[in-house]
């Protein structure tokens, strides 16, 4: 179902649109279950259709499920659409306002520095760090299977992308992988649902009442900022001791620019944009593969296949040691492409035009508030095969069909890492960490969930991430 012009030709507007039954005054902010968010959205667009609206206090939002008009409000940022601003305000509060969240000029230099930091030559240079953090977290999985220990997966996915994000972006290694308690992975857990809470909130109440997720959340940002300005002074240190006519790493090169005449780029804005990567990088990886492992411990053939596809690439080492090698583990990637398809982590993009536009057949004044959910069209049957069904291999150059089954593969219905000039500038270096970790860990071990599987639910938080994953890891006979 999708949007059209009325019987009489005019466009719809937004108050034409279905609407969940609510309440006077509130509307359907009684109906919002933040930890739940994207299910009840996703459980309206199956009831209403595309596009349909909620009513919170009067302001009305619009939910698209739609792909292609997904694809063409994405394309058309940010001179047509920007991120739903109030994003922005809440991201500012707490220092986190950087290229994610950063809207006009004032997004277009921070955004090339990043794009640069993360390019593919970067990443293939920083191969052997990257090489180095797997094999840390392969040693700490190995004394959890020797002491037959429940790991928390999403616990110890999160401190490895901690660990590769700061020494790719930031020049240095935290090394949360080999500690266990006091690491900044702790304090950046606080973060995502804070915002999450406040981002949907009708009103802004810790402006003026600190409550005591806001005095929890006050706490961890403090330690975590704390952090970041310690990294840039360091990185000032180096800059001025060990001077390089090319910068090292992220955080050089914006130091540069901060100290480049007339830049508009200020330390807050630095350690605006050493958060936002720091959570981007902690998030939408980390619960990609933890939710990856949801469906491998399910499936034992699936398990082996990967870890023969390792043994073939990978040889005797441990880990992949070699950048051109990383491209051979096609398989691991396509388990978390669907896994993503599935699962996916970015469940809910919120735009809405910054003039008013026609979208679908409705007429949209500038500011409406528009919700694109991502999930509804991977699992419609027009764009994908039994899209029920967890199936890596449809996303495999030259997968068979058997001779009944009529194919249908439209991986533009698949939006996790965005699309147009503000696609995720993260994509690649995730798709390298994927394929390491996964690769390492089917090499060396089985998997199985220590939990009835039914125990493991969805949350929104910002993200929709598991609200767990423990596993057992038993060391796999050697081949």
């Amino acid at each position: 179902m999708t949007a059209a012009t009325l019987p009489t030709g005019r466009l719809r507007q937004i108050r034409d649109l279905p609407c969940p039954r609510g309440l006077p005054l509130i509307g359907n902010l009684h109906q919002l279950n933040a930890p739940k968010l994207h299910r009840v959205l996703e459980q309206w667009a199956a009831e209403l259709g595309t596009p349909y609206r909620f009513q919170i206090c009067g302001m009305p939002v619009t939910v698209w499920s739609d792909a292609e008009l997904s694809q063409t409000v994405m394309r058309e940022r940010p001179h047509r659409y920007r991120r739903y601003a109030a994003l922005e305000p809440v991201l500012a509060e707490i220092g986190c306002n950087g290229v994610f969240s950063a809207e006009g000029a004032a997004w277009e230099p921070q955004r090339r520095l990043v794009m640069q930091a993360l390019s593919i030559p970067h990443i293939r240079a920083f191969h052997p760090t990257l090489q180095a953090i797997t094999a840390r977290l392969h040693a700490r999985w190995q004394r959890a299977a020797a002491r037959g220990d429940v790991v928390e997966m999403t616990d110890d996915l999160k401190r490895y992308t901690v660990d590769v994000t700061s020494a790719l972006a930031f020049g240095e290694d935290p090394r949360t992988l080999e500690q266990e308690r006091g690491v900044i992975q702790e304090h950046l857990a606080q973060i995502f649902p804070t915002l999450m809470h406040r981002v949907n909130a009708p009103f802004p109440y810790w402006r003026y009442v600190r409550l005591p997720r806001d005095r929890r959340t006050d706490r961890a940002l403090a330690e975590v900022h704390r952090t970041i300005r310690g990294m840039m002074a360091r990185s000032r240190e180096r800059l001025r001791d060990e001077p390089a006519e090319v910068p090292r790493h992220l955080l050089e090169a914006m130091l540069a620019l901060r100290d480049t005449p007339g830049s508009d780029v200020t330390d807050d804005i630095i350690a605006a944009n050493v958060l936002t990567l720091l959570l981007a990088g902690e998030d939408t990886t980390a619960n990609a593969l933890a939710w990856s492992l949801y469906y491998l411990a399910a499936d034992e053939p699936l398990q082996q296949r990967l870890a023969d596809e390792a043994h073939a690439v990978l040889g005797a080492q441990a880990v992949c040691a070699d950048y051109a090698l990383v491209k051979d583990l096609d398989l691991f990637e396509a388990v978390c492409t669907e896994t993503l398809r599935l699962r996916p982590v970015a469940a809910i993009k919120a735009f809405e035009p910054i003039e008013s536009v026609q979208v679908g057949g409705v007429a949209l004044p500038a500011g409406a508030k528009m919700f694109f959910l991502t999930r509804p069209p991977m699992l419609d049957s027009r764009h994908y095969s039994q899209p029920e069904r967890f199936d890596p291999d449809r996303w495999l150059r030259g997968h068979a069909c058997t001779a009944s089954e009529a194919r249908v593969h439209e991986p533009r219905a698949w939006v996790q890492f965005g699309a147009g000039p503000r696609v995720c500038p993260g994509r690649h270096l995730a798709a390298v960490e994927m394929r390491l970790v996964l690769s390492m860990l089917m090499k060396h071990f089985e998997v199985r969930l220590a939990v009835d599987p039914s125990t493991i639910e969805e949350i929104t938080a910002f993200a929709m991430v598991p609200n767990k994953m423990p596993v057992r890891l038993e060391l796999r006979a050697s081949h």
